[in-house]
């Protein structure tokens, strides 16, 4: 049985604060699972598109060194990518995989960013990785306690 709900994070787990997308599904307390199913990936592929089906709601989940704040949480719209390769995708353009290849609209898709500065090889998390870990982890247990379209929108700031 498929549940309702899909958490995706990715990263590298060798690379310091690119494990945040991983960590994160690490930390979901399992109370929180029982319409939750968690996957966790290297990179997003061509492939995830058919991990978006029959969801209600999709929550993608990385790092970003372009977070001025310990986390970001935005709706996703479909994207063409535009790149010469389908090696490593982001969200946006997963879902439009999924829309080209269901010729339906794709679930209602999230995406948490996490705020990271070290990503050398064999690095742990740094302290910023670390604080923004810890308030992922505040939004996600709040989202998957109001899992509907309009509550998630609604922690949504500009």
């Amino acid at each position: 049985m498929i549940k309702p709900i899909l958490l995706l994070g990715f990263g590298n787990p060798s690379r310091g604060d690119d494990a945040l997308g991983v960590l994160l599904l690490e930390r979901i307390p399992a109370a929180c699972l029982h319409t939750v199913e968690l996957l966790t990936d290297f990179q997003l592929q061509i492939e995830h598109a058919l991990d978006l089906k029959q969801r209600q709601l999709v929550l993608f989940a990385d790092a970003s060194v372009a977070n001025t704040q310990p986390i970001h949480f935005s709706q996703l719209q479909p994207v063409c990518d535009n790149s010469y390769t389908t090696h490593a995708m982001n969200p946006a353009a997963v879902m439009q995989v999924y829309s080209d290849i269901e010729k339906t609209a794709p679930p209602p898709c999230f995406l948490l960013t996490m705020q990271a500065v070290r990503f050398e090889l064999g690095e742990g998390l740094s302290e910023t990785a670390e604080n923004s870990l810890r308030a992922a982890v505040v939004l996600v247990e709040k989202l998957f306690a109001q899992p509907s379209l309009s509550a998630w929108q609604a922690n949504i700031r500009a």
